[in-house]
């Protein structure tokens, strides 16, 4: 049965029954059986032709997942506050192997389309909240990362190694990452940390906005406002204390230098 849903992801949302059979290897039969269990159950949807695809009991259980659902539930107040002051696409995030999953994902009227979503997983080596997740994780796991396949998305992506670590380095310093063009083009993403209990950090807020439409570190107070918020509200430690005044690391000087100029995103006001 777990085979069978994880044939399912977001470029096969809706399989035949061959086709289900194919990529899990089991014999049309078997795989009839567990469909109807699993439709049954709530886990699937059978489609007026044929085709299966993922059902609502699945959402209603990913929604009791401590590290999304009720992470999303603290969260989600300060992110909708975040968005209408930035008037970006918002998104949080959570770590899941090498991947990062947007357990919350809030589009932006009239800016840039992202391909996010509530749910969506991508790699953490080529997102900006998978940077800071990254950064925040062992130097054992950093390795095993940098290690593995990375994928190219764009001319931009980070796939070396030793440029890959030399931006964990500025990220971890830091507590920002930004991203230009990295997974898709003609985007830049900021992101920063949110922390718990012990202060370690459990997930990443990450908002995406049209490149050269606005210099990043004009993003980073709200950002760094929202995430010291819901890091409260988690049982931070440090985000009880005074936070320090918020200056643009060093590695971004030459970018801010090369804007002249920058208009605001357009959006509701």
């Amino acid at each position: 049965m777990l085979s069978i849903l994880g044939v399912f992801d977001t470029e096969n949302l809706a399989l035949s029954l061959s086709e289900i059979s194919r990529r899990t290897g089991l014999t049309l039969s078997t795989t009839h059986r567990l469909l109807n269990e699993l439709r049954c159950w709530g886990a699937l949807s059978r489609h007026s032709d044929g085709k299966y695809s993922i059902g609502l009991r699945i959402l209603e259980l990913g929604t009791l997942a401590p590290q999304g659902g009720q992470l999303r539930e603290i969260a989600l107040p300060f992110l909708h506050d975040l968005q209408h002051a930035t008037h970006g696409n918002i998104h949080l995030a959570v770590p899941e192997g090498h991947d990062v999953i947007y357990v919350e994902s809030l589009r932006a009227r009239d800016t840039v389309p992202v391909p996010s979503r509530l749910g969506g997983r991508w790699p953490m080596h080529a997102t900006c909240t998978g940077l800071v997740l990254l950064a925040n994780s062992s130097q054992e796991f950093q390795e095993e990362v940098l290690s593995s396949k990375l994928r190219q998305y764009t001319v931009n992506t980070l796939t070396d190694p030793d440029a890959l670590r030399h931006s964990l380095a500025e990220v971890r310093k830091s507590s920002v990452a930004v991203m230009e063009s990295q997974l898709t083009y003609d985007v830049m993403a900021v992101a920063v940390p949110i922390r718990g209990p012990r202060d370690r950090v459990v997930a990443a807020v990450g908002i995406t906005v049209p490149s050269g439409s606005i210099a990043p570190h004009s993003l980073v107070p709200a950002m760094a406002a929202t995430a010291r918020s819901i890091s409260r509200a988690l049982g931070a430690p440090s985000a009880v204390a005074e936070p320090p005044a918020q200056r643009p690391p060093a590695h971004w000087q030459a970018r801010e230098v090369k804007r002249a100029s920058f208009t605001r995103p357009s959006g509701p006001r």
